[in-house]
């Protein structure tokens, strides 16, 4: 099982490497990766030398494309949600470009760029809205719906993976008696990139978690389909989709 796993990371940093383009931009360089936004166009960041180091910027990429799609991000409550899934990632919002940042080092050049975008998919998820409408944030309705149930939870932990990078999950739940410890994430648009996300990151960290631990994606299937494809993906890699749709009927995995 253990090669089986190695053997995945190490086509997943393959093609990370292979599917990664840069070229220089004025003082900056721009990355392309492979990640997709939900407008199906591949993330960039940007790199400039720094005093010793680097600034990693997305250029106000993400909260600008946010705020042009009828998301508010000015509540209190929303900024302070924005704040928090920044902190995880250690990256900032810069006040006055509206851009989300992060420096970096020799050292840790590979970590900081991973935290970016993993930033820039995780911001764009949790507020990412069918309708401006609508005013819960994804991530709201489910630590609401644990509320309602007393389940016990440590929220945005961050665990590191074998390759080196971090990874933060939205909810651990501590084992019980009846049940092991149990690691969420909460996928608000399941698509491709956000399942390839979930699984490295379920696939990177779980040596370091107790063997009988396990992994749960809560789905936010309201109002859009989730294909066959995300939740055999899913599970193909150890990670039990919950669609929120049939939320209750998963109930006791987590509440025990």
């Amino acid at each position: 099982m253990i090669q089986d796993v190695e053997t995945l990371l190490n086509s997943y940093r393959r093609w990370l490497e292979d599917e990664t383009q840069v070229r220089q931009v004025a003082e900056w360089v721009e990355i392309t990766t492979p990640y997709l936004d939900r407008h199906n166009d591949f993330l960039q960041i940007y790199v400039k030398r720094d005093g010793d180091g680097y600034l990693l910027s997305d250029d106000a990429y993400t909260i600008e494309d946010l705020e042009l799609s009828g998301c508010d991000l000015g509540s209190e409550r929303r900024h302070r949600l924005l704040e928090t899934t920044l902190n995880g990632f250690g990256v900032r919002l810069n006040g006055e470009t509206r851009a989300l940042e992060t420096h970096a080092s020799d050292g840790d050049f590979a970590l900081r760029k991973h935290g970016l975008v993993q930033a820039m998919l995780a911001v764009n998820d949790l507020f990412v809205l069918a309708a401006p409408v609508v005013t819960n944030v994804f991530l709201e309705e489910v630590t609401a719906w644990l509320d309602n149930f007393n389940i016990r939870y440590t929220t945005s932990v961050m665990f590191a993976g074998k390759s080196g990078f971090g990874h933060r999950f939205d909810f651990v739940i501590p084992h019980s008696i009846e049940l092991p410890e149990r690691i969420v994430r909460v996928v608000n648009n399941p698509n491709r990139d956000r399942v390839q996300s979930v699984t490295f990151a379920w696939l990177d960290t779980q040596h370091a978690r107790p063997s009988d631990s396990r992994a749960y994606a809560i789905l936010n299937d309201s109002g859009q389909k989730v294909s066959e494809q995300v939740h055999w993906a899913l599970s193909s890699y150890g990670v039990t989709p919950l669609a929120w749709t049939t939320r209750d009927e998963s109930v006791d995995e987590l509440v025990r």
